[in-house]
């Protein structure tokens, strides 16, 4: 072949120069256009050189509309700096056949040419260890005669090496799950403090990973070590690549009217592009004007079954994944859904292991005891919990969908999916507001109800654990926040300057809003995401600057590609050791509550087992949290936690069949300790705000002796004169 001479030629100028090289091989597996021109397509294009036997084997399928004289000049750029520029005359060199050239399609399966040992010795070996190299060769082909370029072809150059590694992906997903176990077991064994740190630091870690995954998702061209930095987080967004899972995708797309995509099956014949320095409307176009001139000079039988692809966002990670394009949202759901499966399944066999244990008397039966007796509670708690995980994914990938339609029953499952999703956290996040609002109105706090409440925090506990008391309503604006992003990524995938700067205004906002109100459980938790909300915030502004709306030189954008990658690497470690250390550190300790430091909101006063109340001061205790259920109050119709106390009002007791020392006078009613204080009035006496006090306060009956005058109940004026504010409302957030 005339073209197979050039080729050779030019593949040997672009490979002596420096900075283009890794595993001790350079390599190249597309060729794109770089020029509005239909003389020359390139359907297939790959090229490797090997330097341990200098060999350089290419395959190539185009057709060339060039005929005439011409020359070529070769442009290799490296992170943006030109490296090399050299121009080569093909009738100087005395390569025969292409003095002059003659237009025809090109064809070459395999061929291999030895690469002189003096070019293998001008490659720097650093060419062959710095991973994801930001190079490309570009060539354009002029006319000898005008001086004009005739055409101009692009390809990307790789060694072999990256930062996209399996391992990163399965040790972040280990850790992860580390921690959310960790947190489980913890708290089935009382140490509710030491939980809710763990599950708090687990939680943001995994959204931190999300939110890596997200930047990978967004449409924008990103340097190779971003590209593949994040696509090492794309697990956690339910990208992961079976071979099974994916026929079974594919034959379900098929059976419901869609057309599932082969660009993977076909790779031989097509040549695939990241997106790169252009919109996808405009190398489409590229491709579409030359296939249509192409076809009027005859050349339609050369090129009817080849392709040249452009792909990027969400299609991008797919590919780089193994993932048909048709696949993925199919693939996510049914990651989600089996992942949602298989932990409910562990709890169901956790909890018949420990009664099986249990029974045998090999485990003590005050082990788990709160899981085990609510443990139909905790595993609907559990499965919001998991639905609060999966929520970025599954909004991304079906809203992404609505876009595809991949097929009517992928559409209705996302419709179905999302929308179910969407409601089940609003109404979880309803009851929250719902039950904090009831809490403050009868105890002036809440974490009354919050807390006090085993149903309500086992179930419901998902979302506000990890704020401080007063900071529950937070809730809201992390499941906008999330919901909104969400949208940007899965619906602006055409609009990749639109959704670069949605972005950068909503994690700016989040920041600010983290910053500012500082809402979670304690100073190091707030220490903790507001760091990760300020590193994804700089990563969406190194977003905006590969978006290329500043048009900034090529060298600040490679440059800028390495400090992404080394800033996130570097924090990513931090937090998986941070998670790890607490972890381990939790499940090994025989007191890790030890570590942490009571919550300001005093949340532990309230978390308390009906098994651990043994005095009569913790009897006292419980009857003043209203742990006491009655069943006198009327359900609202809100409410569906018939067994829960926080569906009334929290402290109410029936007072009618008690005597004066707290003994039931009912046949069937069991004995219960009595509240100092009356249950049908504010638990909160006036101070010189002006309020009066309640009308008996003083004079309520009391289990306590009359001579024990250390209970600050005995004096309640000099107490509230000594400890303003309420003793209910200090600690628990009011002051910060």
């Amino acid at each position: 072949m005339r073209f197979k001479a050039l080729l050779s030629t030019l593949l040997l100028a672009f490979i002596s120069a420096p900075l283009v090289a890794a595993t001790n091989l350079i390599e190249s597996n597309a060729l794109n256009l770089c020029q509005d021109s239909s003389n020359f397509t390139a359907t297939l294009f790959k090229v490797t050189f090997t330097p341990n036997n200098r060999s350089l084997v290419f395959s190539f399928d185009g057709v060339a509309a060039i005929s005439g004289k011409v020359k070529a000049e070769i442009v290799l750029d490296a992170y943006g700096y030109t490296a090399l520029k050299r121009e080569l005359d093909p009738c100087e060199m005395n390569i025969g056949g292409l003095c002059p050239m003659s237009a025809g399609p090109i064809d070459v399966p395999k061929a291999q040419i030895d690469v002189p040992q003096d070019v293998v010795n001008s490659i720097p070996g650093i060419a062959y260890t710095v991973p994801d190299l930001d190079a490309s060769v570009r060539i354009y082909i002029n006319s000898t005669d005008t001086g004009e370029s005739i055409a101009c072809v692009e390809a990307s150059l790789s060694n072999g090496k990256t930062v996209y590694q399996k391992g990163v992906g399965w040790s972040t997903a280990i850790i992860s799950g580390l921690g959310l176990a960790a947190s489980a077991i913890t708290s089935g064994l009382g140490h509710s403090n030491t939980a809710a740190h763990v599950a708090a630091n687990a939680l943001s870690l995994f959204s931190f990973m999300q939110s890596q995954a997200m930047i990978g998702m967004t449409s924008v061209h990103m340097p190779p070590i971003v590209e593949a930095w994040t696509q090492n987080f794309q697990w956690s967004m339910g990208i992961i690549h079976i071979g099974f899972l994916e026929s079974i995708c594919t034959w379900y797309q098929r059976s419901t009217g869609g057309t599932p995509s082969t660009t993977l099956s076909e790779l031989s014949t097509t040549s695939v592009q990241v997106l790169k320095k252009r919109t996808l409307d405009e190398a489409t176009g590229l491709v579409k004007k030359a296939s249509d001139i192409l076809k009027r000079s005859g050349a339609e039988s050369e090129t009817a079954n080849t392709e040249n692809l452009v792909v990027r966002g969400i299609k991008r990670v797919g590919f780089k994944a193994g993932i048909e394009a048709t696949n993925i949202f199919l693939t996510g759901l049914i990651f989600f859904v089996f992942f949602v499966a298989v932990v409910m399944i562990l709890v169901s066999l956790f909890k018949a292991g420990c009664e099986v244990l249990a029974k045998n008397g090999k485990m003590k039966t005050d082990k788990f005891q709160d899981f085990r007796n609510g443990w139909k509670i905790v595993a609907r708690g559990i499965l919001f919990r998991l639905t609060l995980i999966g929520f970025p994914q599954m909004t991304v990938l079906c809203l992404w969908e609505f876009t595809q339609h991949d097929s009517a029953a992928e559409v209705v499952l996302a419709v179905i999916m999302f929308f179910s999703i969407l409601a089940a956290l609003g109404w979880a996040a309803f009851k929250v507001i719902l039950l904090a609002k009831r809490s403050i109105t009868m105890h002036k706090n809440p974490a009354y109800i919050l807390y006090s409440d085993p149903t309500c925090l086992n179930k419901w506990g998902f979302l506000y654990v990890q704020y401080r008391a007063t900071a529950y309503y937070f809730v809201i604006p992390v499941l906008g926040y999330i919901l909104v992003k969400g949208m940007f990524i899965g619906l602006s995938q055409e609009a990749p300057v639109v959704m670069t700067v949605a972005l950068v205004i909503l994690e700016a906002g989040m920041l600010i809003a983290v910053s500012v109100l500082r809402p979670w459980m304690d100073k190091k938790t707030n220490i903790y995401n507001i760091s990760i909300a300020a590193v994804n915030f700089l990563n969406v502004i190194f977003l905006l600057f590969f978006s290329e709306v500043f048009n900034q030189p090529g060298l600040v954008t490679g440059v800028m590609g390495v400090v992404f990658f080394v800033i996130n690497a570097v924090f990513a470690l931090i937090l998986l050791l941070l998670v790890l250390i607490a972890s381990i550190y939790a499940i090994v300790s025989k007191n890790p509550d030890m570590r942490y430091q009571p919550m300001r909101d005093d949340r532990g006063s309230f978390i308390k087992s009906q098994g651990q109340l043994t005095t009569e001061l913790d009897a006292l205790g419980a009857a003043a949290r209203g742990d006491v259920k009655t069943g006198s109050y009327k359900s609202s119709p809100f409410d569906d936690d018939n067994g829960s106390f926080s569906s009334g009002n929290g402290a109410s007791i029936n007072r009618q069949n008690l005597d004066v020392h707290g003994h039931d006078q009912g046949p069937n009613s069991r004995q219960a300790p009595v509240s100092p204080v009356d249950p049908s009035l504010p638990l909160f006496p006036s101070d010189a705000s002006g309020r009066q006090e309640p009308p008996g306060y003083a004079r309520s009956t009391s289990p306590v002796p009359r001579g024990y005058t250390a209970s600050p109940l005995n004096n309640p004026n000099a107490y509230r004169h000594q400890n303003n504010p309420s003793p209910w409302q200090r600690g628990a957030g009011y002051d910060h």
